[in-house]
């Protein structure tokens, strides 16, 4: 028996956007949901907190290398810096850039404070490594 009538051939396409809310860390402890601006936020402090390959937890490019920079030229430890924390925050599809470096060197530490563009606006970072 063939059917009678006709087929939507049309489809509709929509598109999931997915959620930032997590889980909102403070002091070592989960404390409520969180999301957007402060998930993200979150999220660039644990991965530059991360060192990469440290943990089999964590996939091989998540994390930053941060202990091959120790004992490093001050100048080589800045241009290194700067790359890999635009290698490893640029993974995340929240973030459209990062840039603005600023380096202060004391003593044995140096500290890196730089912009993030996301989509959910701007906010500035700051970290500090050993060297």
């Amino acid at each position: 028996m063939i059917p009678k009538g006709s087929i939507n051939t049309e489809l509709e396409v929509t598109e999931d956007v997915e959620t930032t809310r997590t889980y909102k860390i403070t002091r070592n402890k989960i404390q409520g949901i969180t999301d957007e601006i402060e998930a993200l936020k979150q999220a660039i402090y644990k991965v530059l907190n991360t060192e990469k390959y440290e943990h089999p937890v964590y996939g091989f490019s998540y994390g930053i290398e941060l202990e091959s920079l120790i004992g490093k030229d001050s100048t080589y430890a800045q241009i290194e810096l700067k790359r890999r924390i635009q290698e490893c925050l640029l993974q995340d599809n929240r973030i459209e850039s990062v840039d603005n470096f600023k380096f202060e060197a004391k003593g044995d530490e140096m500290i890196c404070t730089f912009d993030v563009q996301s989509i959910y606006g701007e906010v500035e970072i700051n970290k500090e490594v050993n060297i």
